[in-house]
């Protein structure tokens, strides 16, 4: 009886399986959730097990019922926007600054060799070694934020401008010279979109580094946001909200990396032939 109780359970499970490949074959959005579902099965196991006190683990449903309200009081949409904004700031900046930084240190010799030394001195200095000193520079305020953001996200991306420059062919310069292009041309017809691929992988990284100083820097200095939102929730011991804001950055960095940053890399790759179809 036993081992036919095993095999039923066999094929029950055998049967699910066939039909999440079958969904997931058509819909193929939901294999990007389905590696979540058995998280947020022991998740709501171990709380309903009562294994921790729920003042210390509350379960996937105290956490919907607080995003309800947070959304219903217009908290979380305010927070979550002003998180946003400086992110974009912050790395529109990064990427203004790092990428003719980054184009100038791979082409021109003399600012490799003056620069170079220093990008790796500062690069070593971590994001948050300076919150103490800007907020006596700056205060309490965007100013601050913004500043450690774009230190956070310049860095990723000079490194692999610099690379992406380096690794042009220089047959690729000469071929372009002889064919009468001025340097502005080479600039933009050979440097860029082979410097391209690379740009995008520096991009994606530094957006994620600068994400996560972002977070620390509202947690320590911030009046508003994510972070300050899950700090200030320690003040009252509402580990529900906490769990909340982990949460919220884990799926809209989830979103932004998988469904805008990767494909974008992954076609610049495929456009400028350094990855297959």
């Amino acid at each position: 009886t036993l081992g036919h109780g095993a095999a039923r359970m066999k094929q029950f499970l055998l049967k699910i399986w066939s039909y999440c490949v079958r969904l997931t074959e058509r819909w193929p959005s939901i294999a990007s959730i389905a590696p979540f579902v058995p998280v947020i099965a022991a998740w709501w196991i171990v709380t309903e097990l009562q294994i921790f006190p729920r003042v210390f683990l509350p379960g996937p449903a105290e956490v919907m019922r607080s995003f309800g309200s947070l959304v219903y009081m217009g908290i979380l949409p305010e927070y979550l926007q002003d998180s946003v904004v400086r992110l974009a700031v912050g790395a529109f900046w990064g990427v203004a600054l790092g990428i003719p930084l980054g184009i100038l240190v791979g082409l021109n010799q003399r600012a490799r060799t003056a620069l170079w030394p220093l990008l790796l001195f500062f690069q070593a200095i971590g994001d948050i070694a300076w919150l103490p000193i800007l907020v006596i520079w700056f205060g309490y305020g965007l100013t601050t934020i913004t500043v450690v953001i774009v230190y956070t996200v310049i860095f990723p991306v000079v490194l692999n401008t610099v690379l992406g420059v380096r690794s042009i062919p220089i047959t690729l310069h000469r071929a372009a010279q002889s064919l009468g292009a001025s340097r502005i041309r080479i600039l933009w017809e050979v440097v860029l979109p082979g410097a391209l691929p690379n740009i995008v992988t520096g991009l994606r990284n530094g957006l994620g580094y600068g994400w996560r100083a972002l977070i620390a820097t509202e947690i320590i200095v911030g009046t508003s946001g994510i972070g300050f939102l899950m700090f200030d929730a320690r003040r009252s011991g509402s580990v529900v909200e906490i769990l909340l804001g982990m949460i919220i950055l884990g799926i809209l960095w989830y979103i932004v990396d998988s469904w805008i940053l990767a494909p974008i890399e992954r076609a610049t790759g495929q456009r400028w032939g350094l990855v297959t179809r």
